[in-house]
């Protein structure tokens, strides 16, 4: 239980958020600051099962994008340096601002450390980083601060530099659980599939897969998710033996549960799960299955609002990692889990929740019956889709229409993209950001303000040790996002000398399933 000083004093900055929130949402030139600390505060263990995980960092480089404001001054911090080719890509997108206005307007602070902890927890432990954060923060009027995800350690360091965190209250964390979020269904009369939430021990688990087979008697498979794993890392692949509601040969089949990681096994899965919760819920399965998600924000007043929806392109051996995505999502169900969205924002706007958040959910259909949608869980924090939408809303200046869930430029021009932060080869190592940045010029397949159309490249870093980088890849049409997206990794790879199907766990991006049928 936190000293209730430390509650009293959180939420004072709290409520100066609103006021803060209010003045940039209503005048572009607003002066204030803004302290972007992107840590992944999650279960480091997890983290490392993703290749190149410290370069994560980077995905919030396109909020460089806010110096467009010429009032408004920004700190990013990082546990390695940044290239500063990196930083000049991004401060060359400020149309109308030239980009050594905006330097000046921005200080970016490395730890030098990277050692697989979260970066608030280095922050946090360096009290001369401490004391000139305040300092800078100090000379240029309000700020707010904004993490990836929140934990207990961005509470701690909101507190730190006295600013107001622009996320979850991390007390409020649990609501976004996978326990959590199925009691959020439930409360908003959402769908969702047939399961059991907080549980904590092997017995839990084989007395819920076989209620579950009570329950379902044609149930092939299920899952048993850890509480608090991400981008599919923690869901173990359950299926069921010939006898399945014996629980001995329950027991004996949880041996076998498949993981969408090599790393994983039964016995570090079972003491993770001991240690963070879990649950288990039906593994619905039908002739089409899409796994489109909705992102949603609730506003410091309070109100619950649409962002955008994407479809999501999982893969992995077991289908449930994150790999990429496209907005928006198909336009047949749409309008449904935008609705579902929205009654789940309400049911967490008034449990206090503020900040941005994801919803996944799993669309299914056999033999030409309407879609039918389950709600599958909910992401306190950013996530993958993040980085794409709000670089697509930076870079044009556009709004969603939260009516058709379509977003337009100001011009009324339609914006579509494909995306994806798991673009890799082995090819690719050894390839500097001045490299990357050759090839893209060069090939002039760079975003071009004027048309709105190109290719925004992110997670650079991470290209010379893990031939690994991220793209959005944005569209005046869903055909044009896509053509784009494949003559990109066309041309990465020619440049490289890359084999032919080297990305064959991208291959949906590729072939487009979502917009032709």
């Amino acid at each position: 239980m936190l000293p209730e000083r430390n509650n009293d004093a959180f939420s004072q900055l709290k409520q100066k958020l609103q006021a803060i929130w209010t003045s940039v949402r209503d005048n572009d030139t607003f002066s204030h600051t803004s302290v972007i600390v992107p840590s992944l505060s999650v279960d480091q263990e997890e983290l490392s099962k993703v290749q190149g995980a410290s370069f994560y960092e980077e995905r919030l480089l396109f909020a460089l994008i806010r110096l467009r404001n010429p009032n408004a001054r920004l700190i990013y911090v990082t546990s390695q340096p940044v290239h500063p080719d990196v930083v000049d890509y991004y401060l060359q997108l400020l149309v109308g601002v030239p980009a050594a206005h905006a330097k000046r307007r921005l200080q970016m602070v490395c730890l030098y450390d990277d050692s697989p902890r979260a970066l608030t927890e280095k922050v946090l432990e360096r009290p001369r980083v401490l004391k000139r954060l305040r300092e800078w923060i100090a000379e240029h009027g309000p700020a707010y601060l904004t993490c990836y995800n929140t934990t207990m350690l961005e509470r701690q360091l909101a507190l730190e530099l006295q600013v107001p965190l622009n996320g979850v209250d991390p007390l409020l964390l649990p609501l976004g659980t996978k326990s959590g979020s199925r009691q959020t269904f439930a409360e908003a009369e959402v769908p969702h599939p047939a399961g059991f939430e907080d549980l904590h021990s092997e017995d839990d688990i084989v007395d819920a897969l076989c209620g579950l087979a009570r329950q379902r008697p044609d149930i092939r498979r299920a899952v048993v998710k850890i509480n608090e794993g991400f981008s599919g890392e923690g869901n173990g692949v359950f299926t069921y033996p010939e006898a399945k509601t014996d629980p001995d040969a329950v027991r004996q089949s949880l041996q076998a549960l498949e993981w969408s990681s090599n790393q994983e096994n039964i016995k570090s899965f079972l003491r993770k799960y001991r240690q963070m919760g879990g649950i288990v819920e039906e593994m619905i399965e039908a002739d089409e299955v899409r796994s489109p998600s909705v992102q949603m924000r609730i506003h410091p007043d309070g109100t619950a609002a649409l962002v955008s929806s994407h479809e999501q392109v999982l893969g992995g051996k077991t289908g449930q990692v994150y790999l990429g995505c496209r907005f928006p999502s198909r336009e047949e169900y749409r309008l449904m889990i935008q609705e579902h969205a929205l009654r789940i924002g309400e049911v967490l706007s008034r449990r206090g929740v503020i900040g941005r958040f994801g919803i996944d959910f799993l669309l299914t259909r056999s033999g030409g019956e309407p879609w039918q949608a389950n709600a599958l869980e909910i992401n306190l924090r950013m996530g993958g889709t993040t980085p794409p939408f709000h670089a697509l809303e930076f870079l044009t200046s556009g709004t969603l229409n939260t009516e058709t869930g379509i977003f337009c430029a100001p011009t009324g021009q339609e914006k579509f993209y494909s995306a994806t932060d798991n673009l890799k080869s082995p090819a690719y190592r050894g390839l500097l950001p001045e490299d990357l940045f050759d090839i893209i010029i060069r090939n002039k397949i760079q975003y071009q303000p004027d048309s709105g159309t190109g290719v925004l490249f992110y997670m650079i870093g991470a290209l010379s040790q893990y031939g690994k980088l991220g793209m959005t890849c944005i569209g005046n049409s869903p055909e044009e996002a896509d053509e784009l997206f494949r003559r990109t990794v066309a041309l990465l790879d020619r440049e490289t000398d890359t084999g032919a199907h080297a990305h064959g766990e991208l291959e949906p991006l590729f072939d487009n399933p979502v917009y032709m049928e």
